[in-house]
């Protein structure tokens, strides 16, 4: 015996496993998402289709024609595959097919999360934040299940979409060598869509998720507002109130619907803004009084009678007054000439 300690052998590098060739959004997401794990942060990434290199890797995403994930294997490139969110949840209603990444996604975001924002892992944000960031993130990744976005053909392109600027990493053929080939472009591919990932999962954490608060605050306190219980004042102007008004009168089961949400704007003054019908439509469930519409200050404060007027949109979606009060009596005038039209 000489002696000297026993030096350990460096732990191997675990291996992440995908295909090579031309790459996409789908595998460069999936592989990204692994790596935030700290069993894989040091992982290297295997990019090859032969089966024997494959089998020595820890997990595999997007080749091998597997879905397995106690083996760690989420192909869904097989013929037989037809899993989505709602068949993982009982209580998800996405029934789109998912790609590699969102595989991956369901079985590791949680955990990804709660690591990244340093939350327990039974914390309740979790999910909200779960279902969010697929929502508005991870299911766009089935462009790679050749899933169209709509019904019959688009009226225009979208080129600028994290997918395509992906695939706009992979070299051309004759490029290949001087730009340092796939391998250099995988390695961007990697960078672009974590910064995404993470700077969307920032957002959603730190702004949305605490702009829903603020809004179901101000919708349960809306009777204190106006005995209608259709106008609802946000305590902080700048608040996206949108998509969390439409969740939150479905979860509180409110029955009648929200007309109007008022909010303080970067001047100090006061806006009032019509509810729409539902996201990304135009038509206003109570749109501001016709003969309004177009007219500013000081006209605008004589034909409403209303003091403090500052401008009605020519659309009627929204208005502005100097005082809260102004505002609040502007929405008011509206439901009460609709509800003398409805013979209330």
């Amino acid at each position: 015996m000489s002696g000297k300690p026993e030096q350990k052998r460096p732990r191997p590098r675990p291996k992440i496993g995908t295909h090579d060739g031309t790459f996409h959004c789908d595998e460069a997401l999936a592989c990204f998402l692994l790596r935030q794990l700290p069993e894989y942060q040091d992982a290297e990434i295997v990019r090859t289709r032969d089966p024997t290199r494959l089998a020595e890797c820890e997990v595999v995403v997007d080749v091998g024609g597997v879905y397995d994930p106690e083996k760690l294997r989420f192909d869904h490139h097989q013929r037989s595959f037809s899993v989505s969110m709602s068949t993982l949840r009982l209580d998800s209603r996405w029934v789109t097919k998912l790609s590699s990444a969102g595989l991956v996604y369901h079985h590791f975001g949680t955990r990804i999360m709660a690591q990244t924002l340093g939350l327990d892992g039974t914390d309740p944000q979790l999910k909200i934040l779960h279902d969010k960031l697929y929502e508005n993130f991870v299911e766009e990744n089935a462009i790679d299940n050749g899933i169209a976005q709509c019904e019959g053909e688009s009226r225009y392109i979208i080129s600028t979409n994290l997918s395509s600027r992906i695939a706009h990493l992979n070299p051309p053929g004759t490029q290949s060598i001087r730009h340092g080939g796939e391998e250099a472009g995988f390695t961007q591919a990697l960078k672009l869509v974590g910064s995404e990932f993470m700077d969307r999962l920032e957002f959603y954490h730190k702004s949305w998720l605490p702009a829903r608060a603020l809004v179901e605050d101000a919708i349960r306190d809306r009777f204190k507002e106006d005995l209608s219980g259709e106008i609802v004042v946000l305590t902080k102007g700048g608040c996206p109130w949108k998509e969390h008004l439409f969740e939150l009168e479905k979860d509180l089961k409110i029955e009648q619907p929200i007309k109007f949400v008022l909010y303080m704007d970067q001047r100090g003054q006061w806006r009032v803004q019509c509810v729409p019908q539902g996201l990304g439509t135009f038509q206003n469930r109570l749109s501001l009084l016709e003969e309004w519409r177009g007219v500013r200050d000081e006209e605008l404060c004589a034909l409403s009678g209303i003091a403090g007027c500052v401008f009605v949109h020519a659309s009627g979606f929204i208005g502005g007054n100097v005082t809260k009060e102004g505002a609040l009596e502007m929405a008011r005038r509206t439901l009460h000439r609709a509800d003398g039209a409805n013979g209330i």
